[in-house]
């Protein structure tokens, strides 16, 4: 189905948010204010607000260590300044002010992330299969790092879901390293989504920078899973343009990564991308997109000024984790 005018501008208002909200971020972790620490995810924006900005509110959709999973909460309607507290320490986070880094809001169908990387498709299996017995129509959506499909945690999963034909799409949001280490030195062929074929699942690859494509790829596999079809494996191919993570050397093994090769892919910026298709369009004009952007910089920087004035917890910590835990 044609994307509406309405929902092409919400896509790239969204899009912006992520990015004015993840620039936040690096700014508070090198201001002290952030606790943690931060995986920037610029460059990838189109792949979880694609994905994720159409989905229903009970459907469940995991995060992951990129960008903390910022562009899957922010069109889920998780708040910023919640995201904020979160990895400011504060009370106000989902947390507690334990500092997870990853937010979760079952009010929204957000369960957080696991504690290891690769570990969510077990969790988003179980969701699958809470969904199917349900039997509302609801979708899991677990979207992953290129590097957490090395593990056997997905291969299980997939076969569990292929044969029980789960409402469940697994995606690989593929950035072309591992860290520092190119993708093409740990996987023996060029496309994840091959791995499909082996499980009788639809794989297919997808322009990580054109949200449009990502959501049309979500969308066929969200339609299929709730017709009770089973999985689908949709490959994004992306980039990021900042370090693996904030404050750390970007390098290419042990090598700085080439800036040639950065500069290559900024030019495929996905917000630039979409923006001049709706400037195009006649979709947006230069003044819309300006005031956007602005209301997107306000809006970030009044969470920031909520989240910083936010109380600290209070107590033992250990309190507050018990009664995360258990409802007495």
């Amino acid at each position: 189905m044609e994307l509406t005018k309405v929902q092409k501008i919400k896509l790239y208002t969204n899009m912006v948010r992520v990015r004015k909200l993840d620039e936040m971020m690096v700014k508070g972790l090198m201001s002290g204010k952030n606790v943690v620490f931060f995986h920037s995810q610029q460059g990838q924006e189109a792949v979880g607000v694609g994905a994720c900005t159409f989905l229903k509110k009970d459907d469940y959709t995991f995060l992951s260590h990129r960008g903390h999973g910022i562009s899957k909460l922010l069109p889920k309607g998780v708040p910023p300044r919640v995201i904020i507290a979160e990895h400011y320490g504060k009370a106000t986070g989902t947390c507690g002010g334990l500092t997870s880094f990853h937010a979760a809001d079952m009010e929204v169908g957000i369960p957080g992330m696991s504690g290891t990387l690769g570990g969510d498709f077990v969790i988003a299996a179980g969701l699958g299969i809470a969904a199917k017995m349900k039997g509302k129509g609801q979708v899991v959506v677990c979207i992953q790092g290129e590097g957490t499909y090395a593990r056997g945690t997905f291969h299980e999963t997939m076969l569990m879901a292929a044969n029980w034909k789960l409402p469940l799409i697994y995606g690989v949001e593929n950035n072309q390293y591992m860290g520092a280490t190119p993708i093409s030195e740990i996987h023996p062929k060029e496309n994840f989504a091959d791995l499909a074929i082996g499980y009788g699942v639809p794989g297919v690859v997808v322009d990580g920078q054109d949200v449009i494509a990502v959501h049309e790829a979500v969308q066929k596999s969200v339609d299929r899973a709730r017709a009770g079809d089973g999985p689908s494996l949709i490959e994004f191919k992306t980039y990021r343009i900042r370090s693996h993570a904030e404050g750390i050397p970007d390098l290419k093994i042990v090598e700085p990564r080439p800036q040639e090769e950065i500069d290559i892919w900024k030019k495929r910026d996905p917000i630039q991308l979409f923006e001049a298709r709706l400037l195009k369009e006649r979709v947006l004009t230069k003044e819309e997109i300006d005031r956007i952007n602005q209301e997107a910089t306000e809006e970030m920087e009044e969470a920031e000024r909520l989240a910083t004035e936010d109380p600290l917890p209070s107590g033992d910590p250990y309190t507050f984790l018990r009664k995360a835990l258990y409802a007495d």
